[in-house]
């Protein structure tokens, strides 16, 4: 399942989601490739989607849910790949 959190985030003059897989990393690039994100968008675990896609990442299936939950999400899914971990 594909999960998105609210733009809440800010960096560059924007606010932004994070948009991840409970599933597969291969579910989350294809669902991205379909939102229009670009793989450099890719970190770790997640993608940062700009609040303009947001909309449109709700209207091509994904379920909003609190930061907090979609972290535990991918973590119950052993998908989780934090910042100390990463190579």
């Amino acid at each position: 399942m594909i999960l998105v959190d609210e733009p809440r985030w800010p960096a560059r003059g924007r606010l932004w989601s994070h948009l991840v897989s409970d599933a597969s990393y291969a579910e989350l690039h294809v669902f991205a490739e379909m939102l229009g994100a670009p793989r450099r968008a890719f970190d770790r675990d997640h993608y940062d989607i700009p609040e303009t896609r947001f909309p449109s990442a709700l209207w091509l299936g994904a379920t909003l849910l609190p930061s907090r939950d979609l972290a535990a999400r991918l973590r119950a899914a052993g998908l989780r790949r934090p910042k100390h971990l990463h190579r």
